[in-house]
């Protein structure tokens, strides 16, 4: 009787000591959380006075998604065997020159991303397609009136890289002003813009002068990092030669720089719609041809540079 309680004592007296000891710690605890909370404050505060310091600023992450398979004998499918595949790739980057009088501001995306169905039974079925084929470039130059505006010049340039490289071709150069209200975001107004469209043969694709207006937003907050880019072209001879494009990007880091990625991109261009319509109707013009919005996405890993 005496062991059972003696055993019970010391039970009730290590309970005892172990609650007191970890609100013991949780006390000690406290004040260090405070700290390190005003650290990071004050390290966020000298992190904005750096990204406002003069110089070059540099970087980019990418998307890499895919999937493999692979049939044999599997009786349900059409083709019982057979071979599947999906692989995608993105990249953004940029490289930004800051001066209190002046800035120079780069940046380039490339998306490609291939399919692949390989049914066995079929001879020659077994490469991959092409299913994304995006790239586009830009620099932007603006001599700055005030700490928020600038007189600019742009220049972009858009097309595919694997099939049909520069058929077409969009190259924009023009002038006008850039807006940037915060450091991560730079928006362009140019009133005079001249749309030139590379072809090859006779195609419908035709330049012209008009309007540019980008929007382009960079952010990392944390382990997340966001680049968002509009850019729209508004034709002073038709409306059917207009075009515009977004895209957005995320990138979420899960350990040291690999993580999770996303890209969606959205675009109308109804030159690319009617040249896309004659393949299957020669009669086929502006007027009757449908101006769908095209569009692509990608999730994966994602690496930052």
């Amino acid at each position: 009787m005496k062991k059972l309680i003696y055993a019970l004592l010391f039970v009730s007296c290590s309970f005892s000591m172990s609650a007191q000891t970890a609100a013991e710690l949780k006390k000690e605890q406290a004040p260090k959380k405070a700290q390190i909370a005003k650290l990071k404050g004050e390290v966020a505060i000298l992190q904005a006075k750096i990204d406002a310091l003069p110089g070059w600023r540099v970087g980019a992450f990418g998307t890499i998604g895919g999937s493999l398979s692979g049939f044999k004998n599997w009786y349900s499918r059409t083709a019982p065997n057979a071979g599947a595949g999906n692989i995608g790739i993105t990249i953004n980057g940029f490289a930004n020159l800051i001066k209190e009088t002046f800035f120079w501001k780069n940046s380039g995306t490339v998306n490609l991303g291939w399919v692949k169905l390989d049914d066995k039974s079929v001879d020659g079925d077994a490469g991959f397609e092409t299913a994304t084929d995006v790239f586009t470039i830009s620099s932007l130059y603006g001599k700055r009136i005030n700490k928020k505006w600038a007189a600019s010049a742009l220049i972009e340039y858009r097309t595919s890289l694997i099939d049909n490289f520069n058929d077409p071709g969009y190259l924009d150069f023009g002038g006008g002003f850039t807006w940037t209200p915060i450091n991560k975001l730079v928006v362009v107004v140019h009133p005079g813009n001249y749309n030139f469209v590379f072809s090859k043969g006779e195609t419908v694709f035709e330049s012209s002068l008009g309007a540019k207006v980008v929007a382009d937003y960079a952010t990392k907050i944390k382990k997340l990092s966001v680049k968002s880019n509009l850019s729209i072209y508004q034709s002073y001879k038709s409306n059917d030669l207009s075009n515009w494009a977004l895209t957005n990007a995320l990138g979420y880091t899960l350990f040291k720089k690999i993580g999770l990625g996303f890209e969606l991109g959205l675009r109308q261009n109804k030159q690319e719609a009617l040249n896309n319509a004659l393949m299957t109707d020669t009669n086929a013009v502006f007027k009757t041809v449908a101006n769908k919005l095209q569009s692509y996405w990608l999730l994966g890993m994602s690496y930052a540079f």
